[in-house]
């Protein structure tokens, strides 16, 4: 149940991890429509430069900061929390469990309780398909069996599970997106994608193709895939944003709680990426082939009907080679896909 006018509504949304890559964007979005908004943000990842100047107040801090929280929620009539605060990069919440649990389960935690206090009981999560583990059918719908099979899908299933209890004993509404994997920039390229370390594929192509790296190496090429490579559901991060926005409007006009995926419902293997990436910058460069890593599902593909049904939403930008450019005009563009530190 969306609101008829935006501009009308008077009080704060509350955005944690709002100036990182996902978070930025959604408070990008958020702010066009209207509303007033606070980031809390401990800018380990996130990025001051990230994010717009007016309608937003950005206060560095943590989180699991109750004295800090419970000063937040003082000074402002916040409404509804999007919570993108959390650690996220898998291999490292193998090697460092520790880290990831407090992070991304103890400090929500405290943020959870001081939301208690001053009766503010929305919350959107930004959850992941990492808590489904290795499919069992495809493409993955909400019911799916939720197996994750390491401690950053874990640390974000065992946060909808305390969540769903907040909504059964203090009557918590919330929005469970899970993403699948978010990619690209915004398409007038002034905010984009600049993590350190970097992961993702497409920078990392991108960083090939500007010469920034000798070459992208593909880890493993014989997937039971059509080309033998890693097939994944590749959705636009501004996508992403505009979903947030509809999952915002739900809970604000006293709809349900939900779960749902976002994914475009169509997946790309790592050789089509390639390819498409250099059709997009003309550039041919170096493609190494490596063994397969841990872990690494062959085929990775939302089933993204739900989120149409309850949240009259779907994905805009499906064309892989659009989503490439967005990253690149990015890349190529005035900041040169940095922040400035």
């Amino acid at each position: 149940m969306a609101r008829k006018n935006e501009g009308e509504f008077m009080g704060h949304i509350l955005v944690t991890g709002g100036a990182g890559y996902i978070g930025s964007h959604t408070v990008r979005y958020l702010a066009e429509k209207g509303h007033r908004i606070i980031v809390v943000d401990n800018l380990v990842y996130g990025h001051r430069d990230a994010l717009p100047s007016e309608q937003v107040d950005l206060i560095v801090g943590d989180i699991g900061d109750k004295q800090l929280m419970t000063e937040v929620f003082k000074r402002y009539d916040i409404q509804a929390v999007l919570h993108f605060a959390a650690y996220a990069y898998v291999g490292e919440s193998v090697t460092d469990p520790a880290r990831y649990y407090a992070n991304n389960l103890v400090a929500p935690l405290n943020m959870l309780e001081v939301m208690r206090e001053f009766n503010c009981k929305r919350i959107i999560f930004s959850s992941t398909c990492a808590t489904y583990g290795h499919p069992q059918y495809l493409p993955i719908d909400e019911k799916h069996p939720q197996r994750p099979i390491n401690p950053y899908g874990k640390s974000k299933l065992m946060l909808e599970e305390i969540i769903k209890d907040y909504y059964t004993a203090y009557a918590f509404r919330y929005a469970f997106l899970r993403y699948f994997n978010a990619c690209g920039a915004s398409h007038d390229g002034a905010i984009g994608e600049d993590h350190n370390p970097e992961t993702h594929l497409i920078p990392l192509i991108l960083d090939a193709a500007s010469g920034e790296r000798e070459a992208i190496t593909i880890y493993g090429t014989d997937y039971d895939t059509e080309d033998g490579t890693c097939v994944r559901d590749y959705i636009h991060v501004e996508d992403l944003a505009s979903a947030h926005g509809a999952a915002l409007d739900r809970l604000l006009g006293d709809g349900d709680s939900l779960m749902v995926n976002l994914g475009t419902g169509q997946g790309h293997s790592i050789k089509e990426v390639i390819d498409a990436a250099k059709a997009v910058t003309g550039r041919e460069f170096d493609v190494r082939l490596g063994q397969r890593r841990p872990g690494d599902p062959a085929v990775l593909v939302a089933n993204p009907e739900m989120a149409k049904k309850a949240l009259d939403w779907e994905a805009e930008v499906r064309d892989i080679e659009d989503i490439i450019r967005s990253a690149w005009n990015w890349k190529t563009g005035p900041k040169g896909g940095k922040y400035s530190k």
